[in-house]
């Protein structure tokens, strides 16, 4: 039964973070840390619980990563550009996790977050030409509606992002999403089919190395990934598929709503 319950919650994981590109860890790590409390399953500890969804989430990444690719979605270049960012960041938030009592974190976090969601609801006006001129790498693709879109980004403050995604990502085993496709939709002007996509290949490659340094640090229960995996599978490719049937905007206001609800969780977790 506890099993069962684990292969779906990894199927709600796997569908909501491969729709909205924040990798599932948002619903893994509170699920387990909800289940052990209440004696479903065997308590685990934070840091367990953070290690494991991380495990988790590679195969969240490479079930989306494969699903998106198929479609022409990911931009490798940039995913790998920003992965020099997030991979060293990961291994150091992995790292801090493990040290660092995180309560006031997590309530600037999701104070961040919210209002993270808020700033969406502006324009994002992709023709102004003034943000353009800032860009050094260019790049355009045509969505879904029909529409060429034109986007870019400096690489020194890409990779300077994607350092901080991959800190917060390793810190508290939610795949740094919640902080990536935002900041490619506003700051580089990332249409959000393409920003979604390109972020669970990111993901996918900096949970690689922060679930190894969490793996070194004994922070992996195997039991439970092993029962969250299939779900998380087939969840991604469930995501994946649903985030092609959605409009753009459609795409951005799920994702407003997910960051509203992640920011709740990670306030209240701050303040408990």
């Amino acid at each position: 039964m506890e099993y069962a319950l684990l292969i779906l919650i990894g199927f709600m994981a796997g569908t909501i973070g491969s729709l909205v590109g924040l990798g599932g860890g948002v619903i893994i790590v509170p699920a387990l840390l909800f289940l052990g409390a209440t004696a479903f399953l065997p308590e685990v500890s934070p840091q367990v619980a953070v290690g494991t969804s991380l495990v988790v989430i590679i195969f969240n990444g490479l079930s989306s990563t494969l699903s998106y690719m198929k479609h022409k979605a990911v931009d490798y270049k940039s995913g790998f550009l920003f992965f020099l960012g997030s991979g060293p960041g990961a291994i150091i938030g992995a790292w801090v996790n493990n040290l660092l009592n995180a309560d006031h974190f997590s309530l600037y976090f999701g104070m961040f977050l919210i209002f993270s969601s808020f700033l969406l609801m502006l324009q994002r006006r992709s023709a102004n030409q003034t943000t353009r001129k800032n860009f050094k790498v260019m790049r355009t693709y045509i969505t879904n509606e029909g529409e060429t879109i034109t986007y870019g980004y400096h690489p020194a403050l890409a990779v300077a992002i994607s350092f901080i995604v991959g800190l917060f990502g390793g810190l508290f085993g939610i795949g740094g999403g919640s902080l990536m496709v935002p900041a490619m939709i506003l700051l580089f002007l990332f249409p959000p089919h393409v920003a979604v996509a390109t972020t669970m290949f990111i993901i996918f490659l900096s949970s690689l190395v922060s679930s190894f340094t969490h793996l070194m640090l004994g922070n992996v229960q195997w039991l439970f990934a092993l029962a969250l995996i299939p779900g998380v599978w087939f969840g991604a490719k469930t995501g994946a598929f649903i985030n092609r049937k959605l409009k753009s905007k459609t795409i951005v206001m799920i994702l407003r709503i997910v960051l509203i609800l992640l920011g709740i969780r990670l306030i209240y977790q701050g303040i408990a």
